[in-house]
């Protein structure tokens, strides 16, 4: 007997993929059956390249790409090279689009280097789990997989169920990569959108690597009290074997905590970790100890302390194995994204592979197998730890002054200087025994320890090894306390706090992430945080990004992990985790759409982005970033609506996207309460916008937390903070505060009578406030 209507569920009217006929209902053909209830799909499952292309059109005509060339060439085919100064190329390209082709070229790059990384991870997960291992993020978790579930519309519930999203993934990025081929994509817009494209790939591998990690190594399933880990060069005890890990796949470190703990040996060994497999060792098991981010690559090599060290992929010196030879360090890469010419020993027996090593028949070995990778690295350490003894020395103080004064002041250091710092001004001081300029330099990474003016020096003074030796004179001082990676926010989190982020209570979310390439160091990148946390913020962070704000301690000796709440509340410090964990940021907004605004996850990306473009207070600050990942991260954000500002150094991705205050319609939006066209305001004003000072930094970021949805009293909040940040960086109530009072309840009242009078010199006349502020269903869509 067919069941009455009223014993359906509530959605089975909405449910697609069946017809109805007399007496039967039948399944669209092709579909296999499935025990689980089917749920409606939203009109953009597995979106492809050209899916969403609408809803870029809409971000790029308000917030237009401005490109920078580096280079006026384009040298990609064997036409070229050819000058596109006011020029067209050979094939037809102008320079807009090949900066734009440039652009995707890198998102596709560091989009394929996270879903490499989830590919590998996954892969060997389920080798080691199965591929029915379950997907259990706890009690305090439903929506595990947010941008899956929107992307793909499915809700993962073991491991093998991840391997469809990272085949959908794939096939997107093989057309994308394709594009850029000579005689493809010809517009600038387009190749914008497809970098949009790009980014959100990268959003959906990152998600399903650290997803996959989190439920099979049994890391912090968004816990809010993870346990406080050791951070700094400082930390590592010079006496026992050390082994440090470099790159940012897991696998390798874990294995090596894995054999440790099964041989006893946990308190005879050190390891530790530089970049995010540092992050994720520590998520793993907290014994492990963090070196530090990227920056600290070289002058750690250099110091000597590590016996064996461990590479596996991305963002590793690709002369590590020369550099380790210097001191004897033995290598051993574990993936195949970083080989080094080393012999494949994986197939091996562990014992031989160890002798081999010992006895420097080989220069270092190539080993795929994690467990195999802990075994021998472990071997090795305490095989040849006390031999090395003796080269665990820099250049005493002493040969420092005296190595210094090799300096000819030719100014070459300098020149070549990424951050244009005044090298050869410390180097000459040093040659006098003045340590101190060299020592700032070394402090807080303003030196990057990236070896440019090494290598130009033509008196071969080896300046990162001396201000390496430098930096161990306060080696006491270089102990600092990290949160471990805490992975995503909890639902329960998201209910209490999405009303207040939405209405504007709470003025903004700002994620600090990215890499160490500052301009200044990262001490004020660390200050930058701890205004907004002041400010009742809530502050997230990953990476590279989340070590810098561990380096910095206040006049108690306290970091800002130990004075600052891990919950997601205003003023709460969220170390999500590693360089995949970036996921959960757009991740969280996703969950306030759903959450809070009750708005499904199924296939409907531009719902969903829509809304938190104009809902959610988010913005990125990725001051240091400098590589291929860093590029897609933020454009796989901005396509969610999210504006990041980046660094001076960032200008060099050649493309930022800037919204045009003069061009009042661009700032128009639906109000989907009453479908009335509402003229808005510049919020948020860019997508992607790059700074030249932290002040300026700091001001922009305020700003990008402004949207239409703002309620009157958070837009008092909100301009408030933007109005005391511009007084305290620039002296000035800013001129542009006229554009984001939209009626007289907008204004915060310490500056309304400074407010009301620029208002009165502008003609200032109030506004509608849209209730359901939207970019969708305008007219022309």
């Amino acid at each position: 007997m067919a069941p009455k209507p009223k014993e359906f569920k509530d959605d089975f009217w909405k449910t697609k993929d069946f017809k109805i006929s007399i007496g039967d209902i039948i399944q669209k053909e092709g579909t296999e059956s499935t025990d689980e209830p089917l749920v409606p799909m939203g009109p953009t499952q597995k979106p492809n390249v050209t899916d969403l292309r609408s809803w870029d059109m809409k971000l790029l005509e308000r917030y237009e790409p401005f490109y920078a060339p580096l280079c006026d060439m384009c040298c990609l085919c064997t036409y070229g090279k050819c000058d596109l100064l006011g020029k067209k190329g050979a094939c037809g390209i102008d320079a807009a689009a090949q900066q734009a082709r440039t652009v995707l070229l890198a998102c596709c790059i560091g989009s394929a280097a996270h879903s490499g990384h989830a590919r590998h991870l996954l892969e060997y997960l389920i080798d080691k789990k199965g591929k029915d291992f379950p997907i259990d993020m706890g009690t305090g978790i439903d929506i595990e997989a947010p941008i899956m579930r929107t992307l793909i519309g499915k809700t993962p519930k073991k491991l093998g169920d991840l391997k469809e999203a990272l085949d959908y993934l794939e096939e997107q990025m093989v057309h994308l990569l394709s594009a850029c081929h000579t005689g493809q994509e010809g517009s600038s817009i387009d190749f914008e959108s497809k970098a949009l494209h790009a980014g959100l790939m990268d959003n959906l591998g990152k998600e399903i690597g650290d997803l996959a990690q989190i439920v099979a190594l049994d890391m912090p399933k968004g816990d809010a009290e993870a346990p406080l880990v050791e951070l700094g060069i400082g930390t590592i005890d010079r006496e026992k074997p050390v082994i440090l890990c470099i790159g940012h796949n897991v696998a390798p470190g874990a294995g090596i905590m894995d054999y440790l703990e099964e041989q006893n040996l946990e308190e005879d060994l050190e390891v530790c970790g530089i970049c995010c497999a540092a992050i994720d060792i520590t998520r793993y098991n907290k014994n492990a100890k963090i070196v530090g981010p990227i920056s600290k690559q070289l002058k750690f090599i250099r110091s000597g302390v590590a016996d064996v060290i461990i590479v596996d992929e991305q963002c590793i010196r690709t002369d590590v194995l020369e550099e380790a030879k210097k001191n004897n360090a033995v290598v051993i890469a574990t993936t195949d994204k970083m080989c080094l010419g080393l012999p494949n020993k994986t197939d091996e027996d562990s014992d031989k592979i160890v002798s081999e090593l010992v006895n420097n028949q080989i220069e270092g070995a190539l080993i795929l197998d994690p467990d195999k990778v802990g075994e021998v690295a472990a071997k090795v350490a305490m095989k040849t730890s006390e031999g090395r003894s003796k080269v665990k020395v820099l250049p005493d103080l002493d040969e420092v002054v005296e190595l210094a004064k090799e300096c000819t002041e030719c100014e070459w250091c300098d020149r070549v200087c990424p951050n244009s710092i005044p090298m050869m001004d410390a180097v000459m001081a040093a040659s006098k025994g003045d340590l101190s300029q060299m020592q700032r330099l070394y402090d807080n990474d303003i030196c990057y320890s990236c070896g440019r003016c090494e290598q130009e020096c033509p008196r071969d003074i080896p300046i990162i090894s001396m201000m390496a030796k430098i930096g161990e004179i306060n080696l006491q001082d270089q102990k600092y306390n990290i949160r471990a990676g805490r992975g995503p926010v909890q639902d329960v989190e998201v209910r209490r706090v999405g009303a207040p982020i939405v209405l504007g209570d709470i003025p903004g979310v700002i994620a600090f992430v990215g890499c160490t390439n500052y301009p200044d160091g990262g001490e004020e990148v660390a200050k930058m945080a701890e205004e907004f946390l002041e400010r009742n913020y809530i502050v997230v962070t990953t990476g590279c990004g989340a070590m810098t704000l561990g380096e910095y301690k206040d006049e108690e000796g306290k970091t800002l992990y130990e004075r600052y709440s891990g919950s997601f509340e205003a003023k709460g410090l969220v170390n999500m985790g590693s360089c995949v964990s970036n996921a959960h940021i757009p991740g969280v907004a996703i969950k306030i759409a759903n959450i809070f605004a009750k708005k499904p996850l199924e296939g409907n990306f531009e719902e969903i982005a829509d809304y938190i473009l104009n809902r959610v207070g988010a913005c990125g600050v990725a001051w240091g970033a400098y590589s291929q990942k860093a590029a897609a991260i933020a454009t796989g954000v901005n396509r969610w609506g999210i504006p990041v500002v980046v660094g001076p150094h960032a200008s060099k991705y050649r493309r930022l996207f800037l919204g045009r205050t003069d061009k009042e319609e661009s700032w128009q939006v639906n109000d989907l309460r009453n479908g009335e066209i509402v003229n808005g305001e510049p919020a948020p004003e860019h997508l992607l916008y790059a700074a030249e000072t932290i002040g300026e930094a700091t001001v922009m970021t305020a700003k990008l937390c402004l949207r239409p949805n703002d309620t009157s009293k958070g837009r008092q909040l909100k301009l408030n903070h933007y109005i005391d940040l511009h007084k305290k960086y620039f002296g000035t109530i800013p001129e542009d505060i006229y554009k984001f009072v939209r009626v007289q309840k907008d204004i915060p009242i310490t500056y309304k009578r400074d407010i009301m009078k620029i208002l009165d010199e502008k003609n200032w006349k109030p506004r509608k406030l849209p209730q359901e502020p939207s970019l969708m269903d305008m007219k022309g869509d």
